[in-house]
């Protein structure tokens, strides 16, 4: 979908701290970009940052990158980030947001950058076949994300779409995740602490269910598993 020019979102962007226009610099050190050091978690397809902005205000001892692929649409989660910690008083430290293609991630996360927890919300369900290789939950995205997702490290995922989310557990399987939580009902079941989007409260209100899982990495990055916390 072609996104409207907006004037206003380029200033926005340039006086933003946290935003890197360049998601090349940190080559290997995110941790670098943000106050200190602590556990990073990953939204992949971040869009307005209605969600982002919730975690990391609820949630100041994460770390969190936030990436999408148009930066445009990043000026609009830099405003909601911006107003959510606004409502603490607080100003953001541990956000960072940057424009890049996910499906080429390698590019600019490195086997330093550890991470924790990916988060994926309601990403494109490419429903062709000749286009499922395009999806963010592919089993090629997945192993992909294991380069720098900590043995353990968890990935969350939402979506509305029910052909998405059941060839997703298959892609988990291939890709050495193990799902260790898992509903087709989210708004109906025992899961505490969920975060809504702008995206699912319209399908909500649609009365579309929200399926959602959570799967741990079963694959060593490495021999040596590198932990963001021995590091000098």
């Amino acid at each position: 979908m072609r996104m409207r020019n907006k004037p206003w979102a380029q200033p926005v962007l340039d006086r933003c701290p946290y935003f890197y226009d360049d998601p090349f610099r940190p080559n290997g050190a995110w941790q670098n970009c943000f106050v200190k050091k602590q556990p990073l978690h990953l939204e992949l397809g971040c869009g307005k940052g209605t969600f982002i902005a919730r975690l990391a205000a609820e949630h100041p001892e994460i770390n969190y990158l936030a990436i999408d692929m148009k930066s445009l649409v990043l000026a609009s989660a830099v405003k909601n980030i911006e107003e959510v910690f606004a409502q603490k008083g607080e100003k953001p430290q541990n956000v960072v947001l940057t424009a890049y293609d996910i499906e080429r991630i390698l590019n600019i996360m490195k086997e330093e950058d550890v991470v924790d927890r990916i988060y994926i919300n309601f990403c494109n369900p490419w429903p062709k076949p000749s286009y499922h290789k395009r999806r963010l939950t592919h089993t090629r995205q997945l192993e992909k994300y294991q380069t720098f997702l900590r043995l353990g490290g968890e990935l969350h995922f939402k979506t509305d779409d029910d052909d998405l989310f059941e060839d997703t557990l298959g892609y988990l399987k291939d890709a050495g995740f193990e799902v260790a939580y898992l509903t087709r009902d989210l708004h109906q079941s025992d899961y505490g602490g969920n975060i809504d989007t702008e995206h699912e409260r319209k399908f909500c209100e649609q009365g579309i269910r929200i399926k959602f899982l959570i799967a741990k990495s079963l694959k060593s990055r490495k021999p040596e598993e590198i932990i963001w916390q021995k590091r000098d």
